[in-house]
């Protein structure tokens, strides 16, 4: 079992949360964290880059000037790659960089992210996170009293609560719903501060999905 402390709205710790490393992977796994890392990010490009080619422009073909007797190079069409505005050479043209992985692999890492992030201590539990009214001064001293001086991703059951509102302002700070946490998201920030109830959901969703595949399996 690994503990994550439990602090409430001060900052003062108040109890903890036991989970069993086995839900999320047993082990800190760094080359299946790297490898779901990079085809997140690759899915995210549009490649939709362009150029045009030789083919591809507008210019006349005919010959820009006799073969023989000039003294000049033998010429062709105004589109050659040599010519200014001409075609290019090794043009780009729209590309899918999408890499595939499996669905257990993907689900792994992303239980995984949240393994290293319990080893490092940068979880950060809250109980009772609920604010009266979107306040960004009353996050931000939260965030100090957790002593949170990096990026920070913030999980929470609904992310257009109070709570999402008052993050939303504040520089390094994403806000996230609990149910969509990812290793992408996971890595680009260094703590990870969620409610504790929303937290504990989730974990309970996830070991019984890991539970129903070893069943399965």
């Amino acid at each position: 079992m690994i503990q994550i402390p439990v602090h409430n709205i001060s900052g003062e710790q108040v109890g903890s949360v036991d989970i069993d490393e086995a839900i999320l992977g047993g082990e800190v796994r760094d080359v299946l964290l790297k490898q779901a890392y990079v085809r997140y990010h690759a899915n995210r490009r549009l490649g939709i880059a362009r150029t045009k080619n030789r083919a591809d422009t507008a210019y006349s073909t005919r010959k820009l000037y006799k073969q023989k007797g000039t003294g000049n190079a033998r010429r062709g069409s105004a589109g050659t790659n040599i010519m200014r505005h001409g075609g290019q050479a090794f043009a780009k043209r729209p590309k899918s960089w999408r890499q595939k992985m499996p669905t257990k692999m993907r689900r792994l890492a992303n239980r995984n992210a949240i393994l290293a992030k319990a080893v490092d201590s940068e979880i950060k539990l809250v109980e009772g996170l609920n604010f009266d009214k979107p306040s960004t001064s009353q996050f931000n001293s939260l965030l100090a009293a957790l002593k949170i001086n990096r990026t920070c991703l913030v999980a929470l059951a609904d992310t257009r609560s109070n709570e999402a509102r008052s993050a939303k302002n504040l520089e390094n700070v994403d806000t996230i719903q609990v149910d969509h946490l990812n290793v992408f998201d996971l890595l680009n920030h260094r703590y990870l501060l969620a409610d504790k109830d929303a937290f504990e959901a989730f974990i309970a969703k996830v070991s019984a999905q890991a539970k129903a595949n070893e069943e399965a399996a």
